[in-house]
Order: C-alpha cells, then structure tokens, then sequence
C-alpha cells in the first residue's frame, strides 16, 4: 500500500469514528432528556422507573387540596379511574389550579412512594383537556370516569 492510499484510509476511517461519536452522542443526550407521561394507576402499580423524572396526568381529587400555611407547599391528590397518587409541589400554582381539574405535572417520586412536582400544568379553559389527561380518565375498558360536568362541557365544546 503505498503513502497516499495509507492516508487517504486512515482518513476516511478517522472520519467514520468522528461521526460514529458524534451520533452516539446526539442519541445519549437526546434519550437522557424523554419525559415519559404516566397515568396514577401505572404509578401504583410500580410501572415507573425509579429516580427518573416523568409526568404524571389526572384529576385533582375533590378535598384533596391542602396549602401549607407557612411556605409555598401545596399538597393534593392526583387520581385516574382505578388510582390516586399523592402529590406535593413548592411554589405557586397556575390561576386555573382547583379541585376536579384536569393537570400535568413534572417531576418524581419520592421514597415513601408521593410524587414531587417541580411544574403543574393546568388546562387553559373548561372546554380543552390534554389528550394523554383525557386517556388516562378512561378505565380499562375505554369508558370515561370523568365528572359529569367535565363530560357535558367536553361534548359542548366538540
């Protein structure tokens, strides 16, 4: 082989482990950075990784909702059709926030099993819901367990 050919190889070779590396690391960096959407029933079940972050979507139970007196903690109960999954966020709430509500959240869980939210998402009006929040108020059979009043403005809206 001689001296050009030799360079030329080690060239075209040299290139091919560049583009390899930067491949692997373009697919690294984007895998690390999925957000997986979770309904509260998969929660329970333990379908969830642990020490990742994900979302979680559902209502806010009825009654569930407790703001702490001394700081910005808010504490409330999020829940599909089988599950509720407790959840504890610091900071302060979207102005559309309230009971039987429709929300997104970010974050994790915790050791004892409550979801620690650093972002909450709230609908933007009484007619939209996110599609993964309406899928997760469907049972195992595709039946709705949404409130009623949510039902009867969903179909207004449609």
């Amino acid at each position: 082989m001689t001296r050009t050919r030799r360079r030329r190889l080690l060239l075209v070779g040299g290139l091919f482990v560049g583009l390899a590396a930067a491949v692997a690391l373009a697919l690294t960096a984007f895998s690390q950075n999925l957000l997986y959407f979770y309904q509260p029933s998969e929660i329970v079940a333990g379908k969830v990784p642990p020490n990742t972050r994900f979302r979680i979507g559902g209502l806010v139970k009825e009654g569930s909702v407790d703001r702490s007196n001394n700081d910005l903690v808010v504490r409330f109960t999020l829940a599909d059709c089988e599950a509720s999954v407790p959840v504890q966020f610091r900071g302060t709430l979207p102005d559309l926030f309230r009971e039987g509500q429709g929300i997104v959240a970010y974050g994790k869980l915790d050791n004892a099993g409550d979801f620690v939210a650093d972002e909450v998402l709230a609908k933007h009006d009484e007619t939209y819901m996110s599609p993964d929040v309406a899928d997760a108020m469907k049972d195992s059979k595709g039946v709705s367990c949404m409130p009623t009043n949510m039902k009867a403005n969903l179909q207004a809206a449609r």
